[in-house]
């Protein structure tokens, strides 16, 4: 890509070489952060209209609590690749900051393949209890009964999401197209 980066939070993505299957998960991370925002403003309505069902016409609620919980959990998992890809979790650079270019890039790589491992392994194991709800038909044990394989479908797909995006961040890294942790310029 030429020309200076657009000013919005978001990197823009790596070289135009990177490829039409990195292109892809790019695009359905930015579309799991959008279904992630989607699903927290769903939630903040839903707590909206118990209060008012709650205290100003004084009925009972049945399911917006249960709703709300699994929206939020839907958000941290549906949003995760979304997050990977434009940098927004926590990042503790102190160490690279300190190490040459070499090291750097070594760190980077040992970064990079755990999380990819953890993320695999995070989603088969999310997966298997998604299985286990879905093939013993568990429901909630309040009073929605709400059949808990659907929120937790949000699970292996949100990790398994995630260690797609760590997989193309990793190859843009390999490839020089990203630099080691963001950081461009050598830094002493």
């Amino acid at each position: 890509m030429t020309g200076s980066p657009p000013a919005a939070a978001v990197p823009p993505p790596p070289g135009e070489s990177s490829g039409a299957f990195a292109r892809a998960v790019r695009g359905v991370s930015r579309l799991c952060g959008a279904v992630a925002a989607g699903l927290v403003v769903a939630a903040v309505l839903v707590v909206c209209q118990m209060v008012f069902v709650r205290y100003a016409l004084g009925h009972s609620t049945i399911w917006q609590t249960d709703f709300t919980i699994y929206c939020l959990i839907g958000a941290t998992f549906i949003g995760s690749p979304y997050v990977l890809m434009t940098r927004g979790h926590v990042n503790v650079d102190v160490i690279p900051q300190y190490l040459g270019a070499a090291a750097r890039y070594r760190l980077a790589v040992f970064a990079h393949l755990v999380t990819i491992a953890f993320a695999l392994v995070l989603a088969v194991l999310a997966f298997r209890f998604w299985h286990e709800a879905w093939s013993q038909n568990w429901v909630s044990d309040t009073m929605w009964r709400a059949r808990l394989w659907i929120p937790y479908a949000t699970m292996p797909v949100g990790m398994g999401l995630v260690a797609l995006q760590a997989i193309v961040d990793f190859a843009d890294l390999l490839a020089g197209r990203e630099p080691p942790f963001g950081m461009r310029e050598e830094r002493r």
